[in-house]
């Protein structure tokens, strides 16, 4: 695993130590960024279950200000950290080790907007879709956010949530990429 482009080109991340967690290829990461980017001018990112914090990572090397980092596991947290460190991004990124709807009322309540959101949670969980109404529901997600949802390919997503429009699906084997965007006026 490694950051593949923008200012910290190059620079190896660390796995999660264990099989907990299942870090997004290299192969998946460009794709992704290919459809979302590839590169940002300004904005907040949110890394939900981030995991190895490389999504949220990538997107702060190419152009995103900031990025806010949630995980529950404190292998993940410490591992979130180190990558920072090693991609000369902790400046750059707030980590808290929580749960993912505890996160996104604590983000409400400080009022903070995010134009690009990472969901990556474990595949057994089946909640994006209630997640994604919570985002909507706590004024979480600017006005022209994208969200990314990466999940077990035999998963079917929604079409519509909320204002989130489906922009486009992709597999990678067993993973597949379920990208929504919305576009308010506000």
């Amino acid at each position: 695993m490694r950051v593949i482009s923008g200012t910290a080109k190059g620079r190896s991340l660390k796995a999660v130590p264990g099989t907990s967690t299942r870090p997004t290829t290299d192969k998946v990461k460009e794709a992704i960024f290919s459809m979302i980017g590839p590169y940002f001018d300004g904005g907040q990112v949110l890394d939900l279950f981030a995991g190895t914090g490389g999504l949220g990572i990538e997107a702060l090397s190419r152009g995103m200000d900031k990025g806010v980092f949630i995980d529950i596991e404190k292998k993940s947290i410490d591992t979130i950290q180190h990558n920072l460190q090693t991609a000369g991004l902790k400046d750059q990124a707030e980590i808290y080790r929580t749960d993912a709807t505890r996160a996104l009322k604590a983000l409400a309540k400080r009022e903070q907007r995010f134009a690009l959101v990472f969901l990556d949670p474990p595949y057994k969980m089946k909640f994006i879709a209630d997640l994604i109404s919570t985002m909507e529901e706590q004024a979480i997600a600017e006005a022209n956010a994208t969200i990314v949802v990466e999940h077990d390919a035999k998963d079917v997503l929604q079409a519509d949530i909320g204002s989130f429009k489906l922009m486009r699906r992709a597999d990678y084997g067993d993973t597949a990429v379920t990208i929504y965007t919305r576009s308010i006026e506000g």
